[in-house]
Order: structure tokens, then sequence, then C-alpha cells
């Protein structure tokens, strides 16, 4: 049998964390109410700017048309959410998942009956809406569309300094930034630094996003996508602070928005945009990507609008689709998926992961 961690006689585990995204951090949180100490690693500020999570907002939605167990999995990350919610928020951040509620376009009836089913299956509020409430919103001729009141907007960079602040306030966490990470020795545990010094402890986990697959062996597929950041016309703002997570948008049905709400800009995107590459490079040409998200049709009358920013982010996938942490060394664990749904089901891989070092420290 493989060893897990096991700390000394009396003592708790020494869990090191390496990444400050929303992984890494949520990881810490956890590692420190289940009573280890914890140390988080990473090359820049801790929450890091560049992580893949951090942003100013991302979705929080549960309902998959076609797929009752994936919705009952998602229907309890509402209430983890809402839990971390709850523990993290301060009087800095405020409110910090804020329920806006999802609006999914599908193609027609058949479809709505399909996916209420499944909401039902799963114990899923939802409801049929009428894209015509929603004008401003780039629906295609035709299309019908379901309403997830429960689901809507994790805000999610100030959700990542929140958990900073958290972690900086608990004798059991210790956060290290500027420190880069360049190995991860499987079978030993110990993290070597760029700067010639190692880091041990009774569990590391790797938890960088789509640099994790430089660190360890864990097998992914690489994504670029392409974001859009727009302010809305003047006479537009209070309609689109009132607006749900939308997808399934323009005339491919590939488009997707997240709403102006707290203050953020309203983001675009579409998954046409989305592609698989071979490494972390720089997209090249950043304007002929955000061209195409802004040509995708996920607003009415897009010229109306003001273009504030793009932005390409990277993130990983498993080829068998798994969103959870995998074992890959004796005291080592990683997270290899990272990006949108990576960061909607991290609470869960967490949760996992904890429960799968309490059981491995004692085996």
């Amino acid at each position: 049998m493989t060893q897990g961690p096991r700390p000394a006689d009396g003592e708790l585990l020494r869990v090191v964390v390496v990444g400050a995204g929303i992984t890494g951090l949520l990881a810490a949180v956890r590692c420190v109410l289940a009573g280890h100490r914890v140390v988080v690693l990473d090359g820049g500020a801790i929450p890091h700017p560049g992580s893949t999570s951090f942003d100013q907002h991302r979705a929080l939605r549960a309902l998959v048309a076609d797929d009752p167990a994936g919705t009952g999995r998602a229907v309890q990350l509402h209430r983890r959410w809402r839990e971390l919610d709850s523990l993290l928020s301060d009087r800095l951040s405020g409110a910090l998942y804020r329920r806006v509620g999802v609006l999914s376009a599908l193609p027609g009836p058949a479809a709505v009956a399909e996916a209420l089913a499944t909401a039902g299956a799963a114990g899923l509020a939802a409801r049929v809406a009428d894209p015509g409430d929603y004008p401003h919103v780039g629906f295609a001729e035709g299309t019908a569309a379901v309403f997830e009141p429960q689901g809507g907007v994790l805000l999610a960079d100030r959700f990542l300094h929140a958990a900073v602040r958290w972690l900086r306030r608990h004798p059991l966490a210790e956060l290290r930034p500027g420190r880069t990470v360049v190995d991860v020795g499987p079978d030993s545990g110990r993290v070597r630094l760029a700067d010639g010094t190692t880091v041990s402890g009774d569990a590391v986990l790797v938890a960088a996003g789509p640099w994790s697959a430089r660190l360890v062996d864990v097998p992914v597929t690489l994504h670029r996508q392409t974001m859009v950041y727009l302010r809305p016309p003047a006479g537009l703002v209070h309609r689109w602070a009132a607006t749900p997570v939308a997808g399934g948008l323009g005339a491919d049905g590939r488009a997707w928005l997240l709403p102006s709400v707290a203050g953020t800009l309203l983001k675009i995107s579409t998954d046409a945009v989305r592609h698989e590459v071979h490494d972390l490079s720089d997209p090249g040409n950043q304007a002929r990507w955000a061209a195409r998200v802004l040509s995708a049709g996920a607003i009415r009358d897009i010229d109306r609008y003001d273009v504030m920013r793009a932005r390409q982010c990277h993130y990983a996938t498993r080829a068998d689709g798994g969103t959870g942490f995998v074992r890959v060394g004796p005291a080592v664990w990683a997270r290899p998926a990272s990006g949108g749904d990576g960061f909607r089901t991290a609470p869960l891989a967490v949760d996992a992961l904890v429960g799968e070092l309490a059981r491995a420290s004692i085996s």
C-alpha cells in the first residue's frame, strides 16, 4: 500500500500548497479548518493577479440540461458557495456571491421540457423564461429559455482577497508570496524553489492551474479563451445590473455573458474562440480574437457599448473530464483542471481532497 502523509505523534499535518488561485486558497482555508498547518507558495503576489481564477466575476450555475446527476452535484455547489460566502465575506468585500440568476437559451420546447425535467429530478428550482423580457441580450430567433434563480455570479477577485485576509488572521496559515516553485518531487514531497531552497511537508497540494503540468506529471489539454469587457451605454446601466448570467446566445448558441453587477464591467465571450494550444505562450493577434467575440452576438446593438479591455486566459482540462485532485506521489496531490468549470467546482474538489488527506494520514 502507498504510504500516505503521516505527521509526528500528536502533531497536525503540515500541508504545502503550491499556487494562490481559487483552488490553492480554498484548499488552504479548508485544511486550516480541518486543523492542519498550511504554507501557501506562489511566484507572485497572493492572491496572484495572473492566476486563471483572478477575474472580476465568474458564473455559478447548476443546470446541465441532459445530466441530472451532474445537476444534482452542482446543486450541492450552490450550498457550499453560500457557506464560503458567509465564512469569508467581511466589511471590505461585502457579499461575494450575487444570486442574479442564470438564463440558459435552448433551441425549442422539447429542449426546455428536458431541462425542466432535469432540474426537477435534481431538486433545482427552474422555470421557463421569455427571451423577450431581455431585448438587450442576443438570443437567436426562435430561442426558448430556462431561468435558474439560485445561480448567479461570484465576485472572483474579491473572493480571493477575502480568502487571503481570512488566512492572514489564522495562526495555522502562512502565506509566502514571491516564491517561484520550479520542481515538486512526487516521491519525496519536497518542493524546490527558484532560489535553490526547498520546502517540505507531510502533504503537498499542487494547485497552479494550467502551470501544474510543468511541476508534476498530470496529462492535460491546454486551452486559450478570450473575454471582452464592455461598459454599457448610460441608458442601459440599470437594466444590465438586473440581468442574469446568460448562455447559449448568438446565432450559433455558443456565446455567453456575465452582467455588470456590483460595479463590474459587462463580460462577454463565446466558445467559438476557445481553442487548444500546446503551451502558455502569447496569443499573438489579440485584436482578431477580440473582434470575433464582439461579433458573436452575445448582446444587441453592440456598437453602442464601450470596449474597455480584452483578456486572454489559459486553462486546462483532463481527458476524463474530471475536476478533482489526483494523487501523483505518496504525499503529493495535484488538481490539473482549471478555468471556468474548475473554478465552479473548486469547493467540492477541495472537500474531497481534505477527506482523502484525513484517510491517508490514519491508514
